[in-house]
């Protein structure tokens, strides 16, 4: 086992890694920037480094900063969380070449799995179901074109190294494929310094569902089922629920054997997620591989009882997995809500001062974050508060006490998401599980009903 671990991130992702490195007896090293020196992974930490100035890239996304943080302080292995450096190549590299471990995927896995076109061609290697589209970057726009031609509209573009739906444009009969190309070009060029190109048929009614792996590094791997994450608004997920209440326990174990089969050819290692996109007929397509701990973890964490964080680390650590597949059976039903320090109707960043706070409790409630009174929301970083996770024995159980919990949190002084989350908690069709990924611009349009926001729990 490791000695001690820094800790590449900040806010409640880096307060996780913490608390499972102190339960497994393991020292820490929280890096910070001058804003973050009165977060809480600083003073909970047994050490701390401040590593530069607010602007990420002058402190969490600068590696030599961080490089030199791990080695003034000893340390023997480094946990890069999510986003910031977690799916860095280049920076797992420089930490692996010196010596210490990287926690998570080896650096050739990230490579792979980091650019969208790689990884579709690893796919279509590994026999995961593709939806049709182009077999590598796109030299131009009329190339563009003529495979959207080909394959027959709508079609998305997609940025090869890109995420988040930057660098993303969806043409239908009729529209201008080259303009989009090129318009989409230049975002991912200005967002990714990679402006590469590449397309696939679009599907209009999709669901979005991941599978989450863990594999050790003595060839067993498994999946701990999937995750729904259809709710999103500008492709940034907002809830996220566990098992999906379209995949049916047939789906879920053919889901799992094709992802299982495709890790084990490349020998991987570590936690990662294989993400798939549902037609609305059921047919799954592999869209891309994250290879980092997802924000949305919890749900799994709840429905299958184990820490995501502290397998992380074993395995890194040189374990073997202590579950077979067989031995992995979901318990109960989970929902994640991301609570963001945005307006509720305009989604605009409001970060400050946190003059009042009180989170939810009660048996099947659990809150992830880094917040308290007067906490200062910083305006450096991503607008994510805290993670509200809520689960029981049935999804009906999971949605009264989500909605109850809602109602029960109190954050003063910035504005939040929290009525925009009570809207979806109270809407039809999510309430159904008959949802996709429209389901946000949906109900801001006024499209779907909502019932009336519950201000009492269901006897649960």
């Amino acid at each position: 086992m490791f000695k001690k671990v820094l800790i590449a991130n900040r806010g409640e992702i880096a307060l996780r890694v913490i608390r499972a490195c102190r339960e497994l007896g393991v020292q820490t090293v929280a890096i910070h920037s001058t804003a973050d020196a009165e977060s809480l992974h600083v003073r909970f930490a047994d050490e701390a480094v401040c590593v530069g100035p607010p602007p990420s890239k002058d402190s969490y996304l600068n590696i030599r900063a961080v490089m030199a943080a791990a080695e003034v302080t000893g340390c023997d292995a480094i946990h890069p969380g999510y986003g910031f450096l977690s799916e860095n190549p280049a920076f797992a590299e420089i930490v692996e070449k010196l010596g210490m471990k990287f926690i998570g995927p080896r650096s050739e896995m990230l490579k792979l799995m980091g650019n969208k076109v790689a990884a579709r061609e690893f796919a279509e290697r590994s026999g995961m179901p593709l939806l049709p589209g182009a077999r590598g970057v796109l030299e131009s726009g009329e190339e563009a074109v003529e495979i959207a031609k080909q394959i027959g509209f709508p079609i998305i573009l997609k940025a090869a190294a890109g995420g988040g739906g930057r660098g993303m444009k969806i043409v239908r009969e009729g529209g201008d494929v080259r303009r989009a190309f090129e318009q989409a070009s230049n975002e991912a060029r200005a967002a990714f310094s990679d402006g590469s190109m590449y397309l696939e048929r679009y599907v209009e009614e999709p669901r979005h569902i991941e599978l989450q792996i863990a594999a050790d590094e003595h060839g067993n791997v498994i999946h701990l089922g999937e995750r729904e994450c259809s709710v999103q608004r500008r492709h940034q997920k907002v809830v996220e629920e566990s098992p999906s209440p379209a995949v049916t326990p047939e789906l879920r174990h053919e889901m799992g054997e094709v992802a299982l089969k495709a890790m084990r050819s490349i020998a991987y290692n570590n936690v990662g997620t294989v993400e798939f996109l549902m037609d609305e007929k059921g047919r799954y397509y592999f869209m891309e591989m994250n290879t980092r701990i997802q924000v949305e973890h919890p749900v799994t964490e709840q429905v299958y009882g184990l820490d995501l964080l502290r397998l992380q680390i074993l395995l890194a650590a040189g374990e073997k997995l202590d579950r077979t597949q067989e031995s992995v059976v979901p318990r109960f039903h989970a929902i994640e809500c991301r609570v963001n320090a945005e307006d509720p109707v305009t989604f605009a960043p409001c970060p400050g001062n946190i003059t009042g706070y009180h989170q939810p409790g009660g048996y099947g409630v659990r809150v992830d974050t880094m917040a308290y009174e007067h906490y200062r929301v910083q305006p450096h970083y991503d607008s994510l508060v805290a993670k509200l996770i809520c689960w029981g024995d049935s999804r009906e159980v999971a949605m009264q006490r989500m909605s109850r919990a809602l109602n029960e949190y109190v954050i003063e002084g910035i504005k939040t998401n929290l009525p925009f989350l009570r809207r979806v908690l109270a809407n039809h069709r999510f309430r159904a599980g008959r949802y996709d990924t429209r389901i946000v611009a949906q109900i801001l349009a006024g499209d779907l009903p909502e019932l009336p926001v519950e201000r009492k729990a269901a006897g649960t």
